[in-house]
């Protein structure tokens, strides 16, 4: 289905809307000059076929240096400054309002806004709010009285030895089950406590210093600080021992390991199963799903191993950290130093007005959504943005039947799948109601305790509850999206119309398809097809709906794209970890694929016209470029390939696109370009 071009200017008003909302800045915009972002980041002096995502986009990146209280720059921090500055007009509007009734949305956002630039304040409370749980850790005398504390620390989200949810059940998907799985731990990621090369152990290395320092902070002397520091270094390598790894996460069958609660106690005769739960807040609990069996047996062993005193340090330390944020100033610095400058390579940190607008969207993002959406959003925002959706699915339909290498029957079943993919878009029918939420001016630290056992009364509330598919995950604010593979759903916020420079006027079809079609929308709907998006069937269950033929085709083609992404080096001899990114990975391919296919289907798509010197599909893939366009630090850039499943943006770019026949077409790639790869490599899946 071809799109009309002037029925997208509804699209153009959300982006004037949220990037400049006065008429006198629109005015201003529609008399400046245009200066075409897509183009006017272009480095000549690299080649698109050596780099493309430095040739589209290193022009802005000599212009823009990271600034030194970030980790970034690029699109993402200037679309999110864009809806700081929304942010902090609804903030600062709450926060003068001092007549808001009490229990209003205005109220809660307002004081919590106050509360956090109420410096004198937070140092004149410092820990107090803390206090009850520190007192009740230091009472502890034996495991069960340290499993009553942990399960009161779970209650307010400062949860540490394993994890516990309320999730739905991956083969059930329509009920809600209790999840556990292996502990969060204080380290990104459990490899962090066994590299061996020298980045990760000068990590590991300050990571003991910072421990020691934030107990020094609390009062203690040095030398009981170290002492402290190195326990808790014991115990967290014990339960990283017992991790999986990143790639062993990523197999929902392996992870899904359903029993009864005397079976679980059986796994953990130290833990008393059908009791935790109930202190807990969740009662009647007969089958649990454990995600991974190996830890808890490990676990179990740890409460034996370690005394009684080691284990109250490891819990007094987990409340410090979770809430180091939100104390007083020199620990929230000594915080700051290791989780930003060590890890992620900040130099200084944000203004404090930014950091509280952020805290207060991250906490209250429900409530400030809510302001954003009736103030910030253009009517028709949500139905525009599904009819780009629903153009990408309509590609991705004709895709499908075209496959040549998955059979009849198995096609029959992906359609069925693709079909019924709910697309939430825009912002939710129904919001949450946190009308019994208290915050005051008072206490910031005591307010984000509040949101925290707010939001973990609203998760274990949902348990013996039918599934809410009507529930959303992110908020209308927050620039990114999601899939979700038991709701067969993907979400896209109304932010995620932004396209910066383009304030004032409509993009173009290439922009809006290699933005918004190609990175968003088709990007989400094929992780519904990804390797582990494609083991759940069109009703968000657990289920193998393919034949075992099409299934080891699919497999092999993934295989390829792994090591692919495996030989991609990040920084020195850092390589990007193919395993651990293949989803992603598989998403970004899909979704460049299904953009350009829906956006031939439009005018501009169909034309030969160049616009600033490029044809359409260069034009397509400079923006699809530019919706990739960050630059990290170092630190940065090594922590997210240890820790996270989304491969850094360069390759984002650089590794699909060297993959489409229509970009080698577009740029002219011959053999021997740094973009070249041969054809009997070139992955192609979906």
């Amino acid at each position: 289905m071809k799109i009309n071009t002037s029925s997208l200017f509804t699209i153009a008003l959300t982006t004037i809307f949220i990037g400049c909302n006065s008429d006198k800045k629109n005015q201003s915009s529609e008399s400046s000059p245009f200066v075409d972002p897509i183009t006017s980041h272009i480095d000549s002096s690299i080649a698109p076929q050596q780099n493309f995502y430095m040739f589209a986009n290193n022009g802005w990146f000599k212009q823009h240096p990271i600034p030194s209280s970030e980790s970034s720059n690029g699109i993402f921090r200037t679309i999110q400054d864009t809806i700081n500055e929304a942010v902090k007009r609804i903030c600062e509007s709450s926060a003068a309002d001092t007549k808001a009734p009490k229990g209003s949305n205005k109220q809660k956002i307002g004081d919590f806004y106050f509360s956090g630039l109420d410096t004198l304040n937070i140092e004149k409370t410092g820990i107090s709010p803390l206090k009850e749980e520190l007192s009740n850790i230091d009472k502890i005398k034996n495991i069960p009285e340290l499993l009553t504390e942990l399960a009161r620390m779970h209650r307010m989200q400062a949860g540490c030895m394993f994890r516990f949810n309320i999730s739905k059940d991956e083969k059930q998907s329509s009920q809600y089950v209790v999840a556990l799985g292996q502990s969060a731990l204080g380290l990104p990621e459990r490899d962090y406590y066994f590299n061996t090369d020298s980045r990760t152990s000068e990590i590991r290395n300050e990571y003991v210093s910072h421990i020691s320092k934030m107990f020094q902070l609390t009062g203690l002397k040095t030398e009981e600080a170290d002492k402290n520091s190195k326990n808790i270094m014991t115990i967290e390598t014990t339960l990283a021992k017992a991790c999986r790894k990143m790639e062993d996460l990523r197999d929902p069958y392996k992870n899904y390991n359903k029993m009864t609660v005397a079976a679980l106690n059986k796994l953990t005769p130290s833990i008393e199963w059908n009791d935790m739960f109930s202190k807990l807040g969740v009662k009647s609990v007969d089958s649990v799903v454990v995600g991974q069996p190996e830890f808890f047996t490990a676990l179990d062993k740890g409460l034996k191993q370690f005394s009684i005193e080691d284990w109250k340090t490891y819990l007094k330390w987990n409340v410090y950290d979770s809430y180091a944020n939100f104390l007083t100033k020199p620990i929230a610095d000594e915080h700051f130093h290791f989780y930003a400058t060590v890890l992620e390579g900040i130099k200084e940190q944000k203004p404090r007005w930014k950091k509280i607008v952020e805290n207060t969207d991250g906490y209250l993002g429900e409530l400030v959504g809510q302001v954003y959406v009736e103030e910030y959003l253009p009517k028709g925002t949500k139905e525009k943005l599904l009819e780009i959706g629903n153009n990408i699915r309509d590609v991705y339909r004709d895709h499908i039947k075209q496959l040549d290498w998955m059979s009849p029957e198995t096609k029959e079943k992906a359609l069925v799948k693709l079909n019924k993919i709910s697309m939430k878009v825009g912002y939710p029918d129904k919001w949450k109601d946190m009308s019994n939420l208290e915050i005051s001016r008072d206490s910031y630290l005591q307010n984000v305790i509040n949101v925290n056992k707010w939001n973990y009364n609203y998760t274990i509330n949902k348990y013996g509850k039918p599934v809410d598919r009507s529930e959303w995950e992110m908020y209308p604010q927050t620039y990114n999206a999601y899939y979700d593979p038991t709701n067969n759903e993907i979400c896209v916020p109304a932010c995620n119309i932004i396209v910066p420079g383009f304030e004032g006027r409509m993009p173009d079809d290439a922009v809006l398809y290699g933005i918004i079609g190609g990175s968003t929308f088709g990007h989400e709907i094929t992780h519904g097809f990804d390797d582990q998006g494609s083991l759940y069937d069109e009703n968000g269950n657990l289920r193998d709906w393919w034949t075992k033929e099409d299934r080891e085709k699919f497999v092999a083609k993934t295989k390829l794209i792994v090591e692919q992404f495996n030989n991609y080096v990040v920084l020195d001899s850092l390589h990007l970890k193919g395993s651990n990114t293949q989803g992603e990975n598989i998403a970004d391919l899909g979704g460049v694929i299904m953009g350009l296919e829906a956006f031939h289907k439009t005018e501009q798509g169909k034309s030969k016209e160049l616009i600033n010197g490029y044809t359409p599909d260069q034009r397509y893939f400079l923006a699809y470029a530019y919706a990739w366009m960050v630059n990290k630090t170092d630190a940065s850039l090594a922590k997210q390939v240890m820790s996270n499943e989304h491969a850094p943006s360069e390759f984002r770019v650089i590794g699909p696109l060297s993959d489409i026949d229509a970009f080698y077409q577009a740029f002219n790639v011959k053999e021997g370009d740094a973009m070249y790869r041969p054809d009997s490599l070139r992955v192609k899946i979906w």
